[in-house]
């Protein structure tokens, strides 16, 4: 018998979760861990909205899947059949989506394989979020005769107030500020402690929602013959995370519990990418895993046929509000990282505005000039900090990692080794230098290798 798919996914959390070790109680998703498989070192493929999801939804790069930049802003993937639910539906099950999705524009969403759309059943909650996760639950309740895919996506932990961008509706703090601490990379200051404190509030709701739909699945009397997928998309939107290259960024919480021995509270510090998600369903659902997969199945991890299953992981920026490609590579222990334009500083529309950035703004964040290649060597630098380019000591790991990344250039044929990559016709963005993502957008133009 095929297992059932459920996956779970919000938006902006990383790795700030309990099961992590983090002072965010989220008591639901600890449950989860201790009851399936926690992946210690998992990280997505961009630390974007969009390319990431089309990433672990195609098992492809998102530069391979098409999707380089943000759906809502004209951004889509090459062949939507790529899509799992597509590739499930096309074998038999049936497949739902309930909630946010972020791998094509809203009217669209049918197209990557959902037989259900599930957002316009009544539910009588005022909470919209709570009304995804009651659908969801609706959804488990009902009798099915054949296996399924559903897909319930939360909003939380996005920021979601306007102006100073809090994470909640009423665009107020919900934390308490006193007693919590921000983490690497952050200051311990004052305001980024109000703003962290709200972002705990905020991964507290997204428990309660998660809670709702593994209550509903428990209550059906198929916990034991569905695999619980459960992530994010990359790192919070806090300065020197989401859309950032590093670990803060990329590094993402990944907890599986289901059948094939995907329980057990097992604790797995193995690198893997998002990109494994895609064959691991596959394999576990029966479904020939198609050539273009990029990615390397989990299920050696789990049974303890494997402690690795690959050396590296990478990841890639190309448009998010506004154009910066950069790529990295990720080693168990060092990471390096080229931009491929000369962009001295930051770029402050590719940064969620918030109090945080309000603040490292006033200390001179966007002021700072940005290295075209970095390497940090994450055992004695794990907030990435410290530029070892320069360092002679590290010449030979540079030039290594250099070589790694040249040749998954050459071996995914990204746009970039051709000195262009091409936006999507009718895509937008901000303007390279503009201040806030919430400002007008332009059209987006080509990127242009610099050599």
């Amino acid at each position: 018998m095929r297992p059932n798919i459920l996956y779970l996914h919000s938006h902006d959390t990383g790795r700030w979760v309990e099961p992590y070790g983090y002072d965010v109680p989220t008591p639901r998703l600890q449950q989860l861990a201790e009851e399936g498989i926690l992946f210690r070192q998992a990280y997505c493929a961009a630390p974007t909205c969009s390319p990431s999801r089309a990433a672990l939804l195609t098992g492809t790069a998102p530069h391979t899947n098409g999707m380089v930049g943000l759906a809502h802003r004209g951004a889509r993937l090459h062949d939507n059949t790529w899509h799992l639910a597509h590739v499930l539906r096309d074998t038999g099950y049936a497949t739902a989506l309930a909630g946010m999705q972020h791998e094509a524009e809203y009217e669209e969403r049918a197209a990557l394989g959902y037989s259900e759309l599930l957002d316009d059943e009544p539910v009588d909650v005022a909470d919209a979020q709570e009304a995804v996760a009651q659908r969801a639950a609706s959804f488990l309740s009902r009798a099915h005769d054949r296996p399924f895919f559903l897909a319930c996506g939360f909003i939380a932990t996005h920021r979601t107030g306007q102006g100073r961008q809090w994470f909640n509706d009423q665009a107020s703090p919900l934390g308490d500020p006193r007693y919590c601490r921000p983490p690497v990379p952050l200051p311990d200051l004052s305001d980024i402690r109000q703003d962290f404190a709200d972002f705990r509030a905020a991964a507290a709701r997204l428990d309660g929602y998660l809670g709702i739909v593994l209550d509903a699945l428990a209550q059906s009397g198929r916990t034991q013959d569905t695999l619980v997928v459960c992530t994010t998309d990359h790192g919070p939107a806090f300065p020197g995370m989401k859309c950032t290259l590093t670990d803060h960024g990329t590094g993402v919480m990944l907890i599986l519990r289901g059948p094939g021995g995907y329980n057990g509270g097992k604790v797995v510090d193995a690198l893997v990418s998002h990109l494994d998600v895609f064959p691991t369903v596959c394999e576990l659902a029966k479904v020939s895993i198609p050539a273009r997969v990029q990615g390397t199945s989990l299920r050696p991890l789990v049974t303890g046929a494997a402690l690795t299953i690959r050396d590296a992981v990478f990841a890639e920026v190309n448009y998010h509000a506004a154009a910066e490609p950069m790529r990295t590579v990720r080693t168990a222990r060092y990471r390096y990282t080229r931009r491929f334009t000369r962009q001295a500083e930051p770029v402050p529309a590719n940064c969620d505005d918030s109090l945080s950035k309000e603040t490292m703004q006033a200390y001179g964040w966007f002021d700072r000039p940005l290295p075209a290649e970095a390497l940090y060597d994450c055992y004695f630098d794990p907030g990435e900090a410290n530029n070892l380019v320069g360092d002679p000591a590290y010449a030979d790991i540079l030039a290594e990692l250099r070589g790694r990344l040249a040749q998954w250039i050459r071996d995914t044929d990204d746009p970039l080794l051709h000195g262009r990559l091409d936006p999507w016709s009718g895509m937008v963005v901000n303007p390279p230098g503009d201040p806030s993502p919430q400002n007008p957008t332009i059209p987006a133009e080509p990127i242009l290798v610099e050599p």
